[in-house]
């Protein structure tokens, strides 16, 4: 046999008793804590015993071949054994990716984060145009999607969209859109029909509670102010918006999503956490990847991940290298392709980094 997984057996088996257990329950973080980590070999441990089962059925096959003299079982036996080697081999290939590490987040829902950057009005009508391809995305993926804030410049172009995109698996799904987004084309402004280049900033940011990372209040500066948009509604003429910066990190977030100024606050704090979370977990990544001196990605994060170049009709994925057409289509929420060919690129990229760490 190939693999011999025994160990993450009795790992399995082991959580299970403690998820069993009615002490463990005063703690909620530590269920939190040994439901992820049985999720996350569920799939390998339930294809290893299938692995096993297969191979006992190869050694039975092998067996009878080896002493059986009757013809019509000899060739059940030898039909038998073809099958599980076929089968071995897949699960063996199935086997090898699903003890990849795992991203802790893969699971959760995400706060998206669409932010226009250089180029004036035509990164922020490229902002809106992505951000509601997200949405359709979203929304074809059987994602729950809820535009969460929407900030506007003093001319009425916007600056940013934040959206809460629920449902399971939503960051695994979501995760490599984060980063620069360079777009190329030829703005209706334009009279002399000059291709112009604009990018925007997209942020992933997985959802998170006081269980994940604390906050403390004493390190907030909350203030209330006059909300200036209500996304489709009257402008709120009381001090219901919430600024709240993070002291320690002087991140902020301003959020006038709801009339309430107690629903407001919960709904920045809520932001907040995601936000600080998300650049500590980046940090922790990069000082992990430094230390093995590999990369998953070979592409450098001060630069842009994709290119989106309107009168050529194509968008250029730099991390993989990778063009794909159909621009209108993508903008219309088409871009599962895109996603599935970063997630495989990934996975190899995973592969390769842990056989140059194990050899």
């Amino acid at each position: 046999m190939k693999f011999n997984l025994e160990n993450l057996l009795l790992e399995y088996d082991k959580l299970q008793e403690e998820l069993a257990n009615p002490e463990v329950f005063k703690d909620q973080k530590k269920v939190r804590e040994l439901s992820s980590r049985k999720k996350q070999l569920e799939e390998s441990v339930e294809l290893y015993k299938e692995y096993k089962n297969t191979y006992a059925s190869l050694n039975e096959a092998v067996d009878i071949l080896y002493n059986e003299k009757d013809e019509e079982m000899r060739e059940l036996a030898k039909m038998q054994k073809d099958e599980s080697e076929t089968k071995i081999a897949e699960l063996e290939e199935k086997i090898k990716y699903s003890l990849l590490p795992k991203d802790n987040d893969d699971d959760k829902n995400i706060m998206l984060e669409v932010r226009a950057g250089t180029g004036w009005e035509e990164a922020s009508l490229f902002a809106w145009e992505l951000a509601k391809s997200y949405m359709i995305f979203a929304q074809n993926e059987g994602f729950g999607i809820e535009v969460v804030e929407q900030t506007l410049s003093e001319t009425g172009w916007v600056k940013e969209v934040i959206m809460e995109v629920k449902g399971d698996g939503a960051y695994k799904r979501f995760k490599y859109e984060s980063w620069v987004h360079r777009v190329q084309r030829i703005p209706e402004t334009e009279s002399k029909w000059r291709v112009h280049t604009s990018a925007i900033t997209v942020a992933i940011m997985p959802e998170v509670d006081e269980l994940d990372i604390e906050i403390k209040e004493e390190d907030l500066e909350v203030k209330a102010c006059r909300a200036s948009w209500a996304w489709g509604q009257h402008v709120n003429k009381t001090d219901s918006a919430i600024h709240m910066t993070h002291i320690p990190t002087w991140v902020s977030v301003f959020c006038q999503e709801w009339r309430s100024q107690h629903k407001n606050r919960e709904r920045a704090l809520q932001i907040l956490r995601s936000k600080i979370y998300t650049m500590e977990e980046e940090r922790r990544i990069r000082e992990r990847w430094e230390q093995r001196l590999a990369q998953v990605w070979s592409w450098d994060r001060s630069e842009k991940i994709r290119t989106y170049n309107f009168p050529q009709d194509r968008v250029t994925d730099h991390r993989i290298g990778q063009n794909f057409s159909g621009i209108p289509q993508i903008m219309m929420g088409k871009l599962g392709h895109i996603v599935d060919a970063l997630a495989v690129a990934d996975e190899q990229a995973k592969l390769e980094a842990a056989s140059k760490i194990n050899g």
